[in-house]
């Protein structure tokens, strides 16, 4: 019969080997960026929140650098019922009228933003909240499409903020609302948005926290993941329709990060506890990793 105490023992070795599988990536990637898009189910279940932030944390204590960006999507939804104005799609994208942008503007920089920034300090990170407009991180422009209003794409970046910050050892959250030139406010696609950053900032890791596994052969099979592509590969399966609906973005954003320059992108699925250890710190990896070529030495994981 086992005891309490053959559990404890077990647990314990078992801890003592993940931290031993952990050191040649903790080792490699000390020192690097990581830029995290915090999004989806792990947004809104309070235990997975709370795994995240921990998670993010952790990143920080072992010697790397995160970049944190978010959107919000259900809030936003929660707040324009709240004051009576009806949530609107087009193509995929939020219709945002002058109204709905003074909604998301005050929900993703005014409350879903601090309360990340609340988070992590919690957990005994040091982390700062920002948004596009601040000492103009993100330069906006019209996404130009018709009919969806002040939906808007990345014109440029100035990173010279969050490079201060990380330097100083702050952990920075950037929500994804910007300005025109003539100052005029914007809702950006958070992917997008995470891309950008992590391409001016050279991040050694771009990881899209999403509602899926990864990237699928068959969506309807979970087990065809396909664990590591390179550009090439990307762009095959998304021209074949094997990549398609709101993947497709998704995956044009880690092809445009790894061709400005960042390392490896990664998509995750963060419905499950703990996935952004899992896909950095361990051999096997959890979701599909995309690199610049099949030469890259973006990660150490033979997959």
């Amino acid at each position: 019969m086992l005891k309490q105490s053959d559990f404890v023992r077990n647990s314990d070795t078992n801890r003592v080997e993940v931290l031993s599988e952990a050191l040649p990536y903790i080792q490699h990637f000390a020192g690097r960026t990581i830029v995290v898009k915090y999004g989806g189910a792990a947004m809104k279940d309070s235990n997975l929140k709370d795994k995240v932030v921990r998670d993010i944390v952790l990143l920080a204590c072992v010697g790397m650098r995160p970049v944190v960006v978010h959107g919000g999507g259900p809030e936003i939804n929660i707040w324009l019922e709240k004051l009576g104005i009806e949530p609107q799609f087009k193509d995929g994208l939020r219709v945002t009228d002058a109204a709905t942008m003074e909604v998301v503007e005050m929900v993703l920089v005014g409350k879903v933003n601090k309360e990340i920034v609340s988070l992590i300090n919690q957990a005994g990170g040091k982390a700062v909240g920002l948004c596009g407009k601040d000492a103009n991180l993100i330069q906006a422009r019209p996404d130009g499409r018709e009919g969806i209003g002040f939906v808007g794409e990345v014109s440029g970046v100035k990173i010279q903020i969050l490079e201060s910050l990380v330097n100083s050892g702050y952990i920075p959250v950037v929500s994804s609302v910007a300005a025109d030139e003539n100052g005029q406010s914007y809702n950006i696609n958070a992917d997008t948005v995470a891309g950008e950053i992590a391409a001016g900032l050279g991040a050694e890791k771009l990881i899209l926290m999403t509602d899926t596994a990864g990237i699928l052969e068959d969506y309807h099979k979970p087990e065809s993941l396909i664990a590591k592509l390179d550009i090439q590969e990307a762009r095959q399966l998304v021209e074949s329709g094997v990549v398609s609906g709101g993947m497709i973005p998704k995956v044009n954003c880690c092809v445009r990060s790894l061709a400005q320059g960042v390392k490896g992108a990664h998509i995750i699925d963060g419905r499950i506890p703990h996935a952004l250890l899992q896909e950095i710190f361990t051999d096997a990896g959890i979701g599909s990793m995309i690199v610049a070529s099949e030469f890259s030495s973006a990660n150490l994981r033979p997959k």
